[in-house]
C-alpha cells in the first residue's frame, strides 16, 4: 500500500488532502465526517476582523436604538459589550476537541495589534498551527504594492514572534510578483504558503439593477494557476507549498504534488460530491500511485516542477505563441 505521508508547517499528516476554511468546519457532524473519510487536517473558517468590527457596530445601534426617547430616560438597556472573537475562539477549541486530525486556525486582521492579539488567543485553545489569510482589495489609490507588501511582512513578523505554533501565508494571486512575495514571506518566517485564496467577487444583475452576491465556488479547471507557481516555487523556498482553488479529484492532487507541492487544500468539490468524496479522492491517488510504482509522495513530488524539467518555458510561458509554433506536442488539431 501506499504510503501518502507528508508535512505541512512542519506538522505531520497522514495524507495530502486538508479540509479547506469554509462554512462546513462550523458543524461538529461534518469534521467528523471528514475524519472518518480519511480527512489529513481541517483549516478552521476564519476569524474576520472586520466582521466582529461590525457586529459590534450593529449591536450597539440596536442597544440604542431607544435611548433618551423621554426626558428621564437615559438608557432603555444595560451596558452591554459585543463580545469580540470569544464566540469564535469557543467554537475553535470545540472543533479542535471533536477530532482527532491537526486542526489548523485561520486570522484576517486589519490592524498590527489584532494580528498578534487573536494569534495568541488562538494558541491558547490548542490549535496545532495558524494560516494567515493575507488578501488586500486596492481601496486607496495612493497606496502602493510595495506598501501592502511590507505591512504584511511586518504583521507576519508579529505574528511569528508571538506564538510559538507554526505560521503559513494564505495569499491571493494579485501580487505583482507572487514569486517575490512569497520568497520575502518565506525569509520572514512563514513556515508554509497557501495558493491561492479565492474571494468573493460581486456581480450585477442587469434586470433589477443591482448588484449580486453569487455563491463562488471554484470550478476545476481553477487549479492551473497554482500549478504554474508551484512548479516555480519548488525547491526555493523553506517552507511548505499548498494548493488551493480548484482541487476536486485525487488527479488534482497528483498534479499539484507532481508540481511541488507538498499536500492541498479542498472545499468546492465536498460541495459538490459531498465530504464522504474525500474515500475517493484518497483511492484514486493510491490508484495511481500503485500504478506508477510509487510507493510514497516524495518519490514524485517536484518532478514535473521548473527545477526538474528540461523544458525551462514550460511554467513561464504567458502567451500561445510557443506553444503554437510547437503544435505537435501540444495539441492535435482539426484541420
Amino acid at each position: 500500500m501506499a504510503n501518502l505521508t507528508t508535512k505541512h508547517m512542519g506538522i505531520s499528516l497522514k495524507n495530502p488532502i486538508i479540509l479547506g476554511a469554509s462554512n462546513l468546519v462550523g458543524n461538529v457532524d461534518n469534521l467528523k465526517k471528514a475524519e472518518d473519510a480519511g480527512i489529513a487536517a481541517i483549516v478552521y473558517r476564519s476569524l474576520f476582523e472586520e466582521q466582529i468590527q461590525l457586529e459590534g457596530y450593529e449591536l450597539e445601534n440596536q442597544l440604542e436604538a431607544y435611548d433618551e426617547r423621554h426626558a428621564e430616560m437615559i438608557n432603555l438597556f444595560p451596558n452591554i459589550e459585543h463580545a469580540g472573537p470569544k464566540e469564535h475562539l469557543y467554537n475553535l477549541r470545540k472543533a479542535k476537541e471533536s477530532v482527532s486530525v491537526p486542526v489548523i486556525a485561520s486570522i484576517n486582521a486589519v490592524y498590527k495589534e489584532s494580528w498578534v492579539d487573536y494569534a495568541k488567543q488562538i494558541e491558547e485553545t490548542g490549535v496545532d498551527g495558524i494560516e494567515l489569510n493575507f488578501f488586500a482589495i486596492p481601496r486607496d489609490m495612493e497606496k502602493s504594492g510595495h506598501d501592502i507588501i511590507a505591512q504584511q511582512l511586518e504583521w507576519l513578523k508579529a505574528v511569528k514572534s508571538s506564538v510559538k505554533i507554526p505560521v503559513s501565508v494564505k495569499l491571493s494571486p494579485f501580487y505583482t510578483n507572487i514569486l517575490k512575495t512569497v520568497s520575502d514571506l518565506d525569509k520572514a518566517g512563514a513556515d508554509g504558503v497557501v495558493l491561492f485564496n479565492r474571494l468573493f467577487e460581486p456581480d450585477i444583475d442587469v434586470e433589477a439593477e443591482k448588484h449580486a452576491a453569487p455563491w463562488n465556488l471554484s470550478t476545476p479547471s481553477d487549479h492551473r494557476l497554482a500549478i504554474r507557481y508551484i512548479g516555480l516555487l519548488h525547491g526555493n523556498i523553506k517552507g511548505s507549498i499548498v494548493a488551493n482553488n480548484g482541487v476536486y479529484e485525487g488527479a488534482d492532487v497528483v498534479k499539484m504534488i507532481l508540481a511541488g507541492a507538498d499536500a492541498v487544500e479542498s472545499v468546492s468539490t465536498f460541495y459538490h460530491n459531498g465530504i464522504k468524496h474525500i474515500k475517493s479522492m484518497l483511492s484514486e491517488l493510491e490508484e495511481w500511485m500503485d500504478r506508477k510504482g510509487y510507493k510514497a509522495i516524495d518519490e514524485f513530488r517536484g518532478n514535473l516542477s521548473s527545477k526538474a524539467i528540461n523544458d525551462p518555458f514550460v511554467y513561464k510561458r504567458a502567451q500561445y505563441i510557443d506553444m503554437i509554433l510547437k503544435s505537435e506536442d501540444y495539441f492535435n488539431p482539426i484541420v
